[in-house]
């Protein structure tokens, strides 16, 4: 399980449509999710996308730790060939950060609740419902499958900042 370099910005792998996954069983997509959470928690990052370790193919890990997830904890998941479908039209501003933009934070809209499905390693299907945190980070890794960057979901690069400038900050604006 190495720790993999991250693509960053500007690496046109980031901006393309990432190739679906036919078989989540083989033994090769195994060894590159085991890759992906490796890579994820040396960052240390809550999700990675494959586009962001140069592989242009459909699989996203993430993670949502406790202090993050209003309470909610979400071990390590792999999910192959993932679906969203928003449950509502709501949005909420989150404050996001991507291991591919270093040092930038930005305020993106997101969908408050979201239904995700795809494939585990087992080539079980998943199905799941997620709200606040869990819902936002699996957003955010499903949009690099196809080539989006949170900046391209903002509303306002007036609220696109360096995360060490970041403490001037008194809140997020109120608005969605």
């Amino acid at each position: 399980m190495p720790v993999l370099p991250i693509a960053r910005m500007g690496n046109p792998v980031l901006r393309k449509i990432a190739e679906p996954i036919a078989d989540p069983t083989d033994p090769a997509v195994s060894r590159l999710a085991a890759d992906m959470i490796a890579t994820m928690l040396d960052a240390p990052g809550v999700g990675l996308a494959a586009p962001q370790i140069s592989e242009s193919r459909r699989i996203i890990v993430f993670r949502v730790p406790a202090d993050r997830g209003e309470g909610e904890e979400v071990a390590n998941t792999v999910l192959v060939n993932p679906v969203i479908e928003p449950l509502t039209d709501d949005k909420a501003l989150g404050w996001e950060g991507c291991l591919s933009i270093p040092g930038l934070r930005g305020l993106v809209p997101r969908y408050t609740r979201i239904r995700y499905r795809g494939y585990g390693l087992d080539g079980a299907k998943i199905e799941r419902e997620a709200s606040g945190f869990h819902a936002r980070v699996v957003q955010h890794e499903v949009d690099h499958l196809d080539g989006v960057l949170y900046l391209d979901r903002m509303d306002d690069l007036h609220h696109l900042v360096c995360t060490e400038e970041m403490h001037h900050l008194n809140a997020a604006p109120a608005r969605s």
